[in-house]
């Protein structure tokens, strides 16, 4: 399982997983309790239910880089273009906008 903390400004928006069936985001429960809280994306509206997919979320896969800097990404973090979720961690922790990307520690079994 592979996870990372979504932020918004600086601030812990919710959690982003990768299991074996797929992916799970959830807000977190005290970003939901802000009165100032607004959604990462407009397909992602703020609700206490989890969004589960099989497939890595659209808003979350545009932020993966393209063309030559994810060609950059790739020969030096050798990551496969394939695997979504592991150019994310690697990638986008600085983007350009409101969101952030940070990789929690990997739960192994």
């Amino acid at each position: 399982m592979r996870r990372a903390e979504i932020r918004m400004y600086g601030r812990l928006a919710g959690l982003l997983t990768q299991d074996e069936q797929g992916y799970t985001f959830v807000y977190a429960p005290e970003y939901l309790h802000t009165p100032t809280a607004e959604p990462i994306s407009l397909t992602l509206p703020l609700r206490p239910a989890p969004y589960v997919e099989r497939v890595l979320f659209p808003f979350f896969d545009g932020l993966i880089p393209e063309g030559w800097l994810l060609a950059v990404a790739e020969r030096n973090w050798k990551l496969n273009a394939r695997d979504r979720m592991g150019l994310l961690l690697a990638c986008c922790q600085d983007c350009i906008g409101a969101v952030s990307v940070h990789p929690l520690p990997t739960d192994e079994l």
